[in-house]
C-alpha cells in the first residue's frame, strides 16, 4: 500500500519534477539536458502556429483599407522562419521559463543569458502538492529603468497545473490586467514530460 501511494505521489508530481529540472537545465544552457526535456519539432510546429496568430491580428488590426497590409503580410510571414529558429533553442527556452515569450517583432531574438547565469526569484503560485519540490520560476534581475529606455520587463507571476491528465501548463502573466502566456508539456510515457507547445494569448 505504501509502494502504491508513493507511486501515485510520484506520478503526480513529475511535471513539476520535470519542469524544474527544464528551467535550471535552460538557465545554466546545458543544453543536453534540455533536449532532454523539449520536444523540439512540436515546440517549433507551436511557435511556428502561435506568432503566425499574432503576426495576422496585428496586420488585420492595422490593415483598414491600407495597400500596404499586403506587403507587411508577407514580411512577417518570412519573419516566422528566423524568430521560431532563434527560440527553438536552449536560449528560447530559457526565455520562455522566464516570462520572456517572442511578441512578432522584426529581428527579434530571445535575450542573451546574464554573465553570472543567475535570475532573480519571482513571485509564484502554484497547485502543487507538499511532497513535490518547488517549481523555480523566475526571471533575468531586473536593473532600474535609465533615462531614455524602455522599463525592462518585470518577474512574472505564475500557477502551474494540470489541465487533463497528459497536458501540464505553466502560465505567466506580468500583472493584473496583462496579456498571459503559457508554456504546455506533454506527458512522454509513464512519468516523463516535455516542453512541446506554448500559448501566446494564455
Amino acid at each position: 500500500m505504501i509502494v502504491v501511494v508513493a507511486v501515485l505521489g510520484y506520478g503526480y508530481a513529475s511535471p513539476y519534477l520535470a519542469l524544474n529540472q527544464l528551467k535550471r537545465a535552460a538557465d545554466a544552457r546545458d543544453a543536453a539536458t534540455v533536449n532532454q526535456y523539449v520536444d523540439y519539432p512540436a515546440l517549433r510546429q507551436s511557435l511556428k502556429d502561435q506568432v503566425g496568430g499574432l503576426l495576422t491580428r496585428r496586420i488585420e488590426a492595422r490593415g483598414n483599407g491600407n495597400p500596404f497590409a499586403a506587403i507587411g503580410a508577407m514580411i512577417g510571414v518570412a519573419l516566422i522562419g528566423p524568430l521560431v529558429d532563434a527560440y527553438a533553442t536552449p536560449d528560447g527556452v530559457a526565455a520562455l521559463l522566464n516570462g520572456m515569450p517572442p511578441r512578432g517583432v522584426p529581428g527579434e531574438r530571445p535575450p542573451a543569458p546574464s554573465p553570472d547565469g543567475e535570475n532573480g526569484e519571482a513571485s509564484t503560485h502554484h497547485d502543487t502538492p507538499p511532497s513535490a519540490p518547488p517549481v523555480a520560476s523566475s526571471a533575468p534581475a531586473t536593473p532600474p529603468p535609465v533615462a531614455g529606455h524602455d522599463t525592462p520587463p518585470q518577474p512574472p507571476q505564475t500557477t502551474a497545473g494540470y489541465r487533463g491528465i497528459n497536458e501540464f501548463v505553466v502560465t505567466y502573466q506580468h500583472g493584473v490586467g496583462d496579456v498571459r502566456y503559457a508554456a504546455i508539456f506533454q506527458r512522454n510515457g509513464l512519468f516523463s514530460w516535455k516542453l512541446s507547445a506554448v500559448d501566446l494569448n494564455g
